[in-house]
Formats: structure tokens, C-alpha cells, sequence
């Protein structure tokens, strides 16, 4: 299911010491919507903007122009500082900002999981930025770990009735196999943790963060496996 437009990414690699040309291809979002859980609102995932990295090469300014054309208000980034260099993108932040983009940062290493209040950040921010009907975009570095987790996460704050399993299946037919592997337990089981402790969106947040605190202390061991 597809919004009104559509679209779908640094270490120094021996390519570098050659010119390649950019990446001429339009970068691909993928649009999810989240008529499941009472919103009107599409969310978009897609990969690093203006990556080059190994055999990726694409142009930050063009995507970046590309983003902005397609009417996103606020981007949602995963990747660390750390990253942004080592893909040749350190001044992504400044690029989008500069183009008027609103721009949340939320570094999580790769391979890792927001902690409690990072995720209860996220979560707020999105629900305030779909609620003001603003054109919004998350991503990491493929737009398959961290930006899916989000997204999954999501869906389950935003509804008690979605299951885990449910939210990995629609990011799984968005985006792809890869997405939220789930030999990646510590993925899992913080879909199946903050599933329980999100019931409770609409309490004060001192409360949920405690709820999703407490849940994560006392499952721990069921989801070591």
C-alpha cells in the first residue's frame, strides 16, 4: 500500500581512490500505513540519504533536494555521529536543517535497542509530529534494524490490540526478509516487552517509563534463549 508518492541506504574503501559516479536513482522510501491503528498518516522508512560506502554511492545534496520534494516535514535519525562520518555524511543534520527539515536525533548503535527513556522519546515525538498531520520519514543506516524496530514499536504504542508478531509481519512485507531479524533477539524481545508495557500510552510518562522498566527487569530471562 503506497501514500501519494513513493520511493526506497564511512568507512574508506579502496573505491575511494577512483572517482565513481553517483547513484543516479531516485532514493526509495517505503510508506506504512498506520490505518491499523487509527491513523491517517503514512510513515516512511527508507535507508541512509547521500551514503557512500562500498559499492553505495549516492549524492547527499540530490537526496537530500529529493526528501524535501516529496513534502517531509520531520526526519528521524538512528544512526550515531559516528556513523554519519564513517558513511561520509557528517553533516547530514546541518543539511537537513538547513532545508527546513525538522530533524529528531536519536543515535542507536547498530545491531543495538533504544533504552527505556530513549524509546519512550521516540515514541512521544512521533505520535505528536502524526497527530499535526506532518510528513514524516525515519531511518538508520539500510532502513532494516533500528528504523523497523521504531516502526514496529510503533504500531504497538499506538494500538493494544496489534501483536508483536503482527507489527514484524507488516514491517517484514514493507520492507523486506531482513527487517527485524529475529536471530537479533534483543529486538524481539523489546517488541514483546514494550508491547505490555505501552498498554498504558495515555498514563504520564514518569509512570510508563516505570511500567516498561519494571517489564523489562522481570522478562529478561524468559527471552534468553
Amino acid at each position: 500500500m503506497k501514500p501519494p508518492s513513493s520511493m526506497q541506504t564511512s568507512e574508506f574503501d579502496s573505491s575511494d581512490e577512483e572517482p565513481v559516479e553517483d547513484e543516479q536513482t531516485p532514493i526509495q522510501i517505503s510508506w506504512l500505513p498506520l490505518s491499523r491503528v487509527n491513523c491517517s498518516q503514512f510513515l516512511g522508512l527508507c535507508a541512509l540519504p547521500g551514503c557512500k560506502f562500498k559499492d553505495v554511492r549516492r549524492n547527499i545534496q540530490k537526496d537530500t533536494e529529493e526528501l524535501k520534494s516529496y513534502g517531509i516535514q520531520d526526519i528521524f535519525v538512528f544512526c550515531t555521529r559516528g556513523e554519519l562520518s564513517k558513511y561520509r555524511v557528517p553533516n547530514l543534520l546541518d543539511l537537513y536543517h538547513q532545508y527546513g527539515i525538522i530533524t529528531h536525533h536519536h543515535p542507536i548503535p547498530d545491531g543495538g535497542t533504544p533504552d527505556i527513556t530513549s524509546c519512550c522519546e521516540i515514541m512521544e515525538e512521533l505520535e505528536i509530529c502524526l497527530k499535526n498531520n506532518r510528513k514524516t520519514l525515519i531511518h538508520c543506516y539500510g532502513g532494516l534494524g533500528r528504523s523497523c524496530l521504531v516502526a514496529a514499536c510503533l504500531l504497538l504504542y499506538l494500538s493494544d490490540t496489534v501483536s508483536p508478531q503482527q507489527a514484524i509481519d507488516s514491517l517484514r512485507d514493507l520492507r523486506g526478509s531482513g527487517a527485524i531479524q529475529t536471530i537479533k533477539v534483543r529486538r524481539v524481545t523489546v517488541l514483546m516487552r514494550l508491547r505490555l508495557g505501552m498498554n498504558c500510552h495515555s498514563a504520564t510518562r514518569p509512570q510508563r517509563a516505570m511500567k516498561i522498566q519494571s517489564i523489562l527487569l522481570s522478562m529478561y530471562h524468559l527471552f534468553i534463549f
